[in-house]
């Protein structure tokens, strides 16, 4: 008996259905900017049908937003030592 093949899963599509991927949408450089976009991302994944792919990519999407707030952060602290 062959084994059945499966496709590799793919990666949950934009909200437009274009599948353009949000990474390469430029994040801006300011923590109070990043907050708003943060809290927009955080009620469009709760809007979200759980295990959707839709509230997958906004839950990516969240978790992008926080390390590039990480980042900005870790540059305002000063330097130990």
């Amino acid at each position: 008996m062959p084994k059945s093949k499966s496709k590799p899963k793919s990666k949950p599509k934009s909200k437009d259905g274009s599948g353009a991927a949000r990474e390469a949408t430029p994040l801006p450089d300011t923590r109070a900017a990043l907050l708003a976009l943060h809290r927009e991302a955080r009620r469009r994944r709760d809007a979200a049908p759980l295990l959707s792919e839709e509230r997958a990519a906004e839950a990516e999407e969240i978790a992008r937003i926080e390390v590039h707030i990480a980042r900005i952060e870790r540059a305002m602290d000063p330097p130990l030592g």
